[in-house]
């Protein structure tokens, strides 16, 4: 028997906010059984629907997460860089998201649009959480000005432009730069002195009463038991008792935002985004 789930291969055909607003809009009516999903999303969508089952395995995660959820994957934001366009251009190495504000930088920027996808996010907490409102809106302001025509849907985007040359700089993935550095090509990664701040994923059973599917539990216990390791091959991460981060992958200042991530606040960050994009004239 099959079983329909929401997870990153929907991602080809929906975005983060897009699966997140059906999670939101359908509840318990959805026609997954099972959903991997950024964690906000699985929280605000059980605080809206009271549509998870409790879990019925232990989960021996590192920091305290809610009954009803797993976390399978943990992402974290970084400036990446492209080190020979840096050199070529005379460029000055940033070390913070407000460099990235600098004039100097104008035309060699990429980020992510936080409408579009949710590894802007990272950034815009880092604003926040460091400047405040105010002060966020003065740094991306000045960042949506360097950036011109690299904002981006995609948070994969801003990393692939810097490796072809089109860009210096972007935000993206911290992994993904670190991969990419070790397998020789010309990147680099800086971790900004705002803080890494970090997204998880989690996995949930949909609870639909005497419809729901047992095999559902049973798969969200197997990713969790049985596919971690692969897991983390590619979201290096620690996230249960017993793993560890190795070196490369551990970041120099990571951070959490001090209101705890729901829809609601993704929103308000989203709107922020909004009037800085209209203030850089974009």
């Amino acid at each position: 028997m099959s079983i329909p789930v929401i997870n990153q291969l929907n991602r080809s055909k929906f975005g983060t906010s897009e699966l997140g607003g059906k999670l939101l809009a359908e509840g318990t009516d959805i026609e997954a059984d099972m959903v991997t999903m950024s964690t906000f999303y699985v929280e605000s969508a059980q605080e809206q629907n009271s549509m998870f089952q409790d879990l019925t395995f232990d989960v021996g995660t590192i920091d305290e997460f809610e009954p009803y959820c797993a976390p399978i994957t943990s992402q974290e934001g970084t400036i990446i860089v492209n080190t020979e366009m840096m050199e070529e251009n005379d460029l000055p190495m940033p070390t913070s998201l407000k460099d990235l504000a600098d004039p100097v930088y104008k035309g060699f920027v990429s980020v992510t649009d936080i409408s579009a996808s949710s590894t802007a996010w990272l950034l815009v907490q880092a604003l926040v959480s460091e400047y405040g409102e105010d002060g966020a809106k003065e740094v991306l302001t000045g960042i949506y000005e360097n950036v011109g025509d690299h904002l981006e849907d995609s948070g994969s985007a801003p990393l692939k432009k810097v490796r072809a040359g089109e860009v210096a700089i972007g935000f993206g993935l911290r992994q993904q730069a670190v991969a990419d550095k070790a397998d020789g090509l010309p990147i680099d990664y800086i971790d900004p002195a705002e803080g890494n701040f970090s997204l998880t994923e989690s996995v949930a059973v949909v609870d639909k009463g005497d419809n729901t599917n047992p095999l559902a539990m049973e798969m969200a216990q197997c990713i969790i038991e049985n596919g971690r390791e692969e897991l983390q091959s590619y979201y290096p991460n620690a996230l249960y008792n017993g793993e560890t981060t190795d070196a490369a992958n551990k970041s120099e200042n990571p951070k959490v935002f001090p209101e705890k991530l729901t829809v609601d606040l993704l929103e308000q960050h989203q709107a922020l985004s909004e009037e800085c994009k209209e203030a850089a004239g974009m």
